[in-house]
C-alpha cells in the first residue's frame, strides 16, 4: 500500500485535477473500456478550464470598470452644473458601481485587489464625505465588506485615516442609513484588531457608542449596544476606561426608556461591567440609580416570554450579582 502511494502521480495543475475527478468518477461506476476522447469533448474541457482561469481576471476587470465610473467624480461636475437629470443618472451609475464592488469584495482576494487598485483610498478620501447620502453609505458598506476578516486591508484602512471619518459619520451624519453603515464599518475595523481598537480609543469611540445607544435610530441603538458588549467581552481590560466615563449610569438610563430588544445587549454590557470589577459593582449599587427596582420590574415583564429568555437571564444575573449580597447583609442587621 505504501509503495502504491509513493508511485502515485498527483496532478500538478487544474487540468490534472479535473482529469483526476473524471477518472475517480469512472472508477466509482466500475471499470469501463478506455476510449480516446473525442475532439468535441476536448474542446468542451478546454473551454471549461479557460472559463475557470478567466473568472478571477474577469472580476478584476469588473472592479477596474467600476473604479473608472467612480473616478469620474472630478472631471465633469462643473460642466454638469444645473443639469439635474444628468446628475441623477450619474449618481445612479456610481451607486450601481459601489453595489457591484461590495458584492465582488465578499471574496477576500477581490478585497485585496481593490486595495491594490486604489479603490479604498478613493472611497475614504472622497466618497465618505460626498454630498449624496446614497454614495456615503455605499462607500461605508464597501469599506466594511473589504475589512471584515482581512487584517491586511484593516491595517491599510487605518493607515489612511478611515476610522475617524467613520466615527464622525456614525456620530453626526443626518442620514440614518449612513450612520448605521458607518458603524458597521467601524465594527469591522476594531473587533479582534488591536491597532483598530487603539485608534478607536484615541478617537473616543466609546462615547460614540454611548450616544448611538441614546439615538432615535433603532438599528443604530442595537448595533451600538452590540459592539459595546462585544468589546467589553473580548477586551475586559477596557472596563475601567468605560466605567470612568460614567457608562454604568448611562446604560441604566437607557434601560429606563420604553422596552426594546436591544436592551438585551445593554444588560449584557452591565453584566460585564460588574464582573471582577469593584467600581462597576459599586456604581450599579448606588441607590440613586434605582437599578434594583428597574431589574425587578423588567424581570416581571419578561417572565413567560420565550423570545426574551437571554435578556431575562442577564437581568437575573445582574440582580444576583449586585443585590443578593446586600439583601443578606440587611437581613443580618435586622436580626
Amino acid at each position: 500500500m505504501a509503495e502504491d502511494r509513493q508511485n502515485r502521480r498527483y496532478p500538478q495543475n487544474l487540468q490534472g485535477v479535473l482529469q483526476l475527478a473524471v477518472d475517480a468518477g469512472s472508477a466509482a461506476e466500475g471499470p469501463v473500456p478506455v476510449e480516446p476522447m473525442s475532439e468535441e469533448r476536448k474542446t468542451w474541457l478546454r473551454e471549461a478550464l479557460s472559463d475557470v482561469c478567466k473568472g478571477q481576471m474577469d472580476e478584476v476587470e469588473q472592479m477596474k470598470q467600476c473604479l473608472a465610473v467612480l473616478s469620474k467624480q472630478g472631471t465633469n461636475e462643473k460642466e454638469q452644473e444645473g443639469e439635474e437629470e444628468r446628475d441623477e443618472e450619474d449618481e445612479d451609475e456610481r451607486e450601481s458601481a459601489f453595489e457591484v464592488l461590495s458584492e465582488l469584495c465578499e471574496n477576500l482576494d477581490n478585497a485585496r485587489d481593490l486595495m491594490i487598485l486604489g479603490g479604498l483610498e478613493l472611497s475614504v478620501s472622497y466618497y465618505l464625505c460626498h454630498a449624496q447620502s446614497g454614495l456615503r453609505w455605499r462607500a461605508a458598506e464597501l469599506i466594511a465588506s473589504c475589512a471584515q476578516n482581512m487584517p491586511q486591508v484593516q491595517v491599510h484602512l487605518l493607515s489612511i485615516g478611515a476610522l475617524p471619518k467613520l466615527l464622525q459619520l456614525t456620530d453626526s451624519d443626518p442620514h440614518p442609513t449612513v450612520r448605521v453603515k458607518a458603524l458597521y464599518a467601524v465594527s469591522c475595523l476594531v473587533r479582534e484588531q488591536e491597532a483598530g481598537l487603539q485608534a478607536f480609543l484615541a478617537h473616543d469611540g466609546f462615547s460614540v457608542l454611548m450616544r448611538g445607544m441614546q439615538s432615535e435610530n433603532e438599528k443604530l441603538r442595537t448595533k451600538s449596544a452590540f459592539l459595546l458588549l462585544n468589546l467589553l467581552t473580548s477586551t475586559p481590560e477596557q472596563k475601567d476606561t468605560v466605567i470612568s466615563m460614567g457608562m454604568v449610569q448611562q446604560l441604566v438610563s437607557v434601560l429606563r426608556t420604553p422596552h426594546s430588544p436591544f436592551h438585551e445587549h445593554v444588560l449584557g454590557a452591565l453584566c460585564c461591567l460588574v464582573e471582577d470589577c469593584p467600581q462597576g459593582l459599586k456604581d450599579c449599587r448606588n441607590p440613586a440609580l434605582g437599578l434594583e427596582e428597574v431589574l425587578r420590574q423588567r424581570s416581571r415583564e419578561l417572565q413567560g416570554k420565550e423570545e426574551s429568555q437571554e435578556e431575562l437571564e442577564f437581568c437575573e444575573t445582574l440582580r444576583v450579582t449586585c443585590f443578593r449580597g446586600q439583601q443578606s447583609d440587611e437581613n443580618g442587621m435586622d436580626r
